[in-house]
């Protein structure tokens, strides 16, 4: 088969890990390093990720800004790209602040997208309302962490079903948005509930919510990485062939590699590889899943 590189649509790395607080609800151990990631893309035969700022107070620490992904890529610009982190909260605490007058800059300077959105606010909060605006005006992708709860964890928060999502994907049809996290992956299948929703579900899948936003609304990507992404693929590989086949143009391969010890992006690698050497990904829409697709959404060129 021929040799299709990589891009990881969800990356992190802290420029400075010796700053990196090991902190306990992580188990005792610090971010990861960009050389760290590096060695990981080797194995993975990835050429380059996508590095995303973690910035909201919500987050465990601040170890991710925007100028911390923006010195990675210009030092290893074969390896990484990078997007910009903003909070709502930006330019003034309200929701008329204007946000474009950030995303421009930091587009600017090279950034090709926003997020990884992790800020907990509901995801139609006017604040929130008007990031997206903004967002859309200035044609940057969102990254967003979806949420269960206030409180406890991090990200924007939707209630089953994701309806707040829903309204701004209806209200702001250029605005790209890139889902994420266990909340959102939940609901590939009709089996989503409270109680399983902030975890991996397991078991056969039939059509879920996720399914009817993607044919709804163009406008919606689905990032695969992490746990949760690769699990709802996993889970039931069946489906999994029927759902890329559909939504192979919304599709993005991600890793969300956090830690040194981090193994859920060789499991996923793995089945991803089968599924290409058992024929059911086309040989097309492989490349659009692992590279294809970043390269569209992101505007780059295929040597870039």
């Amino acid at each position: 088969m021929e040799r299709i590189r990589k891009i990881d649509i969800h990356a992190h790395a802290t420029p400075f890990p010796e700053c990196t607080v090991p902190l306990k609800i992580r188990g005792g151990y610090r971010w990861i390093s960009a050389e760290e990631v590096i060695k990981f893309y080797d194995e993975l035969d990835i050429e380059k990720g996508v590095l995303l700022p973690l910035n909201s107070s919500e987050y465990h620490t601040d170890q991710f800004t925007s100028g911390g992904c923006k010195y990675l890529a210009d030092k290893y610009p074969e390896r990484f790209l990078w997007f910009c982190g903003i909070d709502p909260r930006a330019n003034g605490n309200h929701d008329k602040a204007d946000i474009s007058e950030l995303l421009n800059f930091y587009k600017s300077v090279g950034a090709k997208g926003m997020g990884e959105l992790t800020a907990q606010f509901y995801a139609d909060d006017p604040m929130m309302d008007n990031l997206f605006y903004h967002c859309a005006a200035c044609d940057m992708p969102v990254t967003i962490h979806i949420a269960t709860q206030f409180g406890g964890m991090y990200g924007i928060v939707d209630e089953l079903g994701l309806p707040r999502l829903e309204k701004m994907l209806a209200k702001h049809p250029n605005l790209k948005i890139l889902g994420h996290s266990q909340p959102f992956w939940a609901e590939i299948s009709s089996d989503a509930s409270d109680e399983n929703r902030g975890g991996a579900p397991k078991g056969k899948v039939t059509e879920g919510r996720l399914v009817e936003l993607l044919r709804k609304y163009p406008n919606l990507y689905c990032d695969c990485s992490a746990g949760s992404g690769s699990n709802a693929l996993m889970r039931d590989p069946d489906f999994a062939e029927r759902f890329i086949a559909e939504f192979s143009d919304r599709i993005l391969y991600g890793c969300d590699i956090c830690h040194s010890f981090n193994t859920h992006q060789y499991v996923f690698n793995d089945f991803l590889n089968k599924f290409r050497e058992d024929k059911r990904i086309s040989e097309e829409n492989y490349y659009k899943f692992v590279r294809g697709n970043a390269i569209k959404l992101l505007g780059l060129s295929d040597k870039e």
